[in-house]
C-alpha cells in the first residue's frame, strides 16, 4: 500500500495554495463571511485553473471524473473560505458529477461544458420543512401538462439557491403510498416564474446561503427532466446512487480542510503567545492538546481519501463514506473548539478565523446525512454484509 500523493495532486495542491494567498487572502475571507458575500469573480478566476473540469469527461472538454482531485480542491478551499468551496461543489460536484451520471445524451452536451468554464452552480433542492433524511416523503409536487411540468411546493435549507442557474429539485410525481417508485429530478432555472427565494439566517457557512424555495405554479419544459424522459419516476435510483456518497466525501473535505485550518492557526498562536515568561507552546497541556489535534486530523484525511480511492474505482463505498463523513465531520468540531481553547479569549472574538471555524464546523454533523444517519448507515450496511 503506498499513501504517497502523486506528483499531480502535489502540483494541484500547491497550484491552489498559490491561488488562495493571490486571491482569496484572509481579510477577503473575514469581509465574505461577514457579508454573507459569494465573490464571484474570485469564482470565476478559479474556473480559469481547470479544476471545476475535474468532474467532467474529456468529450464535454473536462479532465475526466476523478474524485480524489477534487476533494483536494474541497479541502484546500475550505481551509480559507467556505464562500468559494461551496460554490464550488455547488459547480463541480452537485452540477458535473450528477449531470455525468444522471443526464441524458442532450443535457450533457449542453451543460457540462458550463460545469467547466465556472458559469454553470445548480443548488440542491431536496429537503422540505417536514422532511429531512426521509427524502422519499417529499412532498413537493410535479405533473405534466403537455410539454410541459407543473412544480408546487416548497423546499427549505436549499443552501446557495440565489446565487445558483438550477435547483437539483427532488420531487414526487405520483401517489403518495409508492414512495420510491414516482420521484422524479428536474433542473429548475432559479430565476423562474413562480419561485420565491427567501433568505434564513444562519449561524455559519456564509458566500451560499441557505434558503427556503417556494415553487408556486412553476413551469418547465420537459426537457429539464433530469435523465430526459427516461427520469421520470426514476428520481430514487438516482439519488441513491454514487451521488449520495460523494456528498458525504465533499462535506468530509471541507471538515478536512477547516480542521487543518484551525490546527495551524493554534500551533501558531501558541508560539507568538506568551505567559508567565514563556510561550504557551512551552506548557505540555498545550503541546498535548496539539500532538491529540494533529493526530485526529491525520486519521480523519486518511478516512476521507481512502474513501475518495474506493469512490474513484467505483468499487462498493457505501460503508466508508459514511465514516468518512462521520469521522471527519465530528473530528473537525473538536479540533476547531480546541483550537478556541487554546487561544482563549482571542479564539472568541471576530478579530480571529478561529472564531469562523466554530461556526462553521458546527453545522457539518448535521448537513449531508446527520452524525445519526451515518451511524445508521455504517450499521446497517454492515449487518446485511455479516454472515452468522
Amino acid at each position: 500500500m503506498n499513501f504517497t500523493e502523486s506528483d499531480t495532486i502535489r502540483q494541484l495542491r500547491e497550484t491552489l495554495r498559490r491561488f488562495i494567498e493571490r486571491e482569496m487572502p484572509r481579510n477577503l475571507a473575514a469581509t465574505w463571511d461577514k457579508t454573507n458575500h459569494f465573490p464571484r469573480e474570485v469564482f470565476e478566476k478559479l474556473a480559469k485553473l481547470g479544476v471545476t473540469g475535474l468532474s467532467v469527461p474529456e468529450e464535454f472538454g473536462g479532465y475526466g471524473r476523478d474524485i480524489l482531485a477534487t476533494m483536494v480542491v474541497i479541502e484546500e478551499l475550505s481551509r480559507r473560505s467556505l464562500a468559494v468551496s461551496v460554490p464550488y461543489i455547488m459547480a463541480a460536484c452537485y452540477a458535473g458529477m450528477n449531470l455525468d451520471e444522471c443526464g441524458s445524451d442532450t443535457q450533457k452536451k449542453e451543460l457540462l461544458p458550463r460545469v467547466v468554464d465556472g458559469s454553470l452552480i445548480f443548488a440542491y433542492g431536496l429537503t422540505e420543512p417536514d422532511v429531512g433524511a426521509d427524502l422519499a416523503s417529499v412532498n413537493t409536487c410535479a405533473e405534466r401538462v403537455g410539454d410541459n411540468v407543473l412544480i408546487n411546493g416548497t423546499k427549505r435549507f436549499c443552501s446557495g439557491a440565489a446565487i445558483s442557474d438550477f435547483i437539483y429539485t427532488l420531487v414526487r410525481t405520483g401517489p403518495v403510498d409508492e414512495r420510491y417508485l414516482n420521484l422524479s429530478i428536474l433542473l429548475v432555472p432559479s430565476a423562474a416564474t413562480g419561485i420565491t427565494i427567501m433568505p434564513i439566517e444562519s449561524l455559519g457557512m456564509k458566500g451560499a446561503e441557505t434558503t427556503d424555495v417556494i415553487f408556486d405554479n412553476v413551469e418547465i419544459p420537459k426537457a429539464n427532466i433530469l435523465g430526459g424522459e427516461s427520469g421520470w419516476n426514476a428520481g430514487w435510483k438516482m439519488l441513491s446512487g454514487p451521488g449520495l456518497d460523494v456528498e458525504k466525501l465533499e462535506v468530509a473535505a471541507i471538515a478536512v480542510g477547516i480542521a487543518q485550518a484551525a490546527l495551524d492557526d493554534a500551533w501558531a498562536y501558541a508560539r507568538e503567545r506568551t505567559q508567565f515568561g514563556k510561550a504557551v507552546i512551552g506548557y505540555q497541556s498545550i503541546q498535548h492538546k496539539l500532538a491529540q489535534m494533529k493526530t485526529d486530523l491525520h486519521a480523519t484525511r486518511l478516512t476521507l481519501y481512502h474513501a475518495a480511492w474506493l469512490a474513484n474505482e467505483r468499487l462498493p463505498c457505501g460503508i466508508e463514506t459514511s465514516m468518512a463523513k462521520l469521522h471527519a465531520t465530528e473530528a473537525a468540531k473538536a479540533i476547531a473548539l480546541e483550537a478556541q481553547t487554546i487561544m482563549g479569549a482571542y479564539g472568541y472574538v471576530k478579530d480571529y478565523d478561529v472564531e469562523r471555524y466554530v461556526r462553521d464546523a458546527l453545522l457539518l454533523p448535521i448537513i449531508g446525512g446527520s452524525t445519526a444517519v451515518q451511524k445508521n448507515n455504517i450499521f446497517k450496511r454492515t449487518d446485511r454484509l455479516t454472515a452468522y
